[in-house]
This record gives C-alpha cells, sequence and structure tokens, in this order.
C-alpha cells in the first residue's frame, strides 16, 4: 500500500498514513478525466442565449412600398433580416446542455486525478485543520509552515468550516470546498491539494 506523511499545523510530520491501492496508486486515465471535465463544463453552461428568426419579430404585416415605381429596392417584409430590427438568421436559440457519465466513470476521473497528485508529491494531509478565529494571518501561518504560500492550493474539507473558510477567502489562489463537492475542474486548476486525515478517510469511502 502507497503511505504519505501526515502533518501538523506546524509543518512537521507526525507520522505516516496508507492510503487506498485503489484510489491512489493507479495510472493517470486522461481520456476519462476529459471526458469529465467536459461535462462538468457543460452543465455549468446557461443555455439561454436566444435570437429572434422572421417569423417571431413583432411587425411587418403588409408590405413596406408597392413592387413597382418607387425607384427603390423591393422588399416584401420589414421583418426580413436585411432590415433593422428584423429577424436574425442562424441565430442562438435556448439549448440545454446538460449531459451525465455514469458514475463508475466519474469516480475514476477522481480517483485517476488523485493518484496523480500523489505520485507528484501534489499531496498533502493534515491531522486536522481547526481555527479559533477568522484571521487570514493565522492561515497564512500555516501555509508558510507547509511551504505552500503563494502556491495554487485546494483545500478539501469533510463539512463546512466558516472560521477556516473565512480565514482564506482572502487569499489568492487558495480555495477551500467541501468533500461533496469536490470536483476536476478544480484539482486540475490547483497546483497541491490538501485533506483533512477525517476528510481523506470519507473520500475513501465514497470512491471505494
Amino acid at each position: 500500500m502507497p503511505k504519505i506523511n501526515l502533518h501538523d499545523l506546524e509543518g512537521k510530520n507526525i507520522g505516516d498514513l496508507e492510503l487506498k491501492e485503489e484510489i491512489f496508486n493507479i495510472p493517470l486515465n486522461k481520456e476519462v478525466i476529459f471526458s469529465s471535465l467536459i461535462r462538468q463544463l457543460n452543465n455549468k453552461r446557461q443555455g439561454s442565449a436566444s435570437t429572434k428568426t422572421k417569423a417571431q419579430v413583432r411587425g411587418g404585416g403588409r408590405k413596406p412600398w408597392k413592387q413597382k415605381g418607387t425607384g427603390r429596392a423591393r422588399h416584401g417584409s420589414i421583418r426580413s433580416p436585411i432590415w433593422k430590427g428584423g429577424g436574425v438568421v442562424f441565430g442562438p436559440h435556448t439549448k440545454d446542455y446538460y449531459y451525465d457519465l455514469p458514475k463508475k466513470i466519474k469516480n475514476l476521473a477522481l480517483k485517476s486525478l488523485l493518484s496523480y497528485k500523489f505520485k507528484n508529491n501534489s499531496l498533502i494531509i493534515l491531522d486536522y485543520l481547526k481555527l479559533d478565529t477568522p484571521k487570514t494571518k493565522n492561515f497564512l501561518e500555516i501555509l508558510k509552515k507547509l511551504e505552500l504560500q503563494n502556491k495554487s492550493t485546494l483545500i478539501i474539507l469533510k463539512t463546512k468550516d466558516q472560521i477556516v473558510k473565512k480565514s482564506a477567502e482572502n487569499i489568492p489562489k487558495v480555495k477551500i470546498i467541501n468533500l461533496e463537492n469536490l470536483n476536476i475542474f478544480d484539482i486540475l486548476k490547483s497546483e497541491y491539494l490538501i485533506f483533512t486525515k477525517e476528510s481523506l478517510n470519507s473520500i475513501e469511502e465514497v470512491l471505494l
């Protein structure tokens, strides 16, 4: 079984943890990761862009002027796309971009990325992460001791902690999410991942 160091808030190694082979020691599967990422980005799209066609534009019930004798070009309706305020040709219409993938595929993508982070020494496990008061300075001290200052870091907690969240929300490149919101996009965007011992145990239960 792969092993990883367990750190305290001082950045000191206080022991080792055994990681699940099926989650943190599998090959990188780029195809599955790509499919899962595209699904996530597509499902964020609103698809609300919409234009009116010639049939939907108001007005234009009669011919603007007679066919011949005026010296002007022939027109049948002011709703024509060549008129200002007329219909739009091949414009966008509301569309639902949502689609899903099998749970096994989504889990495989997460496991593949977690394995990649572990093998590249970009995975850090904390014994716990608790603060008494919401202070950015205190959180910056923790990052400094972990040698993660100015590094893009994703911190995964088992449950919501408002004190920790408020302490980190003004720090650039640092994002805190709950375990249930762990996703491909945030992992790819972050250079380092931090799990607490509690959230690590939970993710292993979820993905196995």
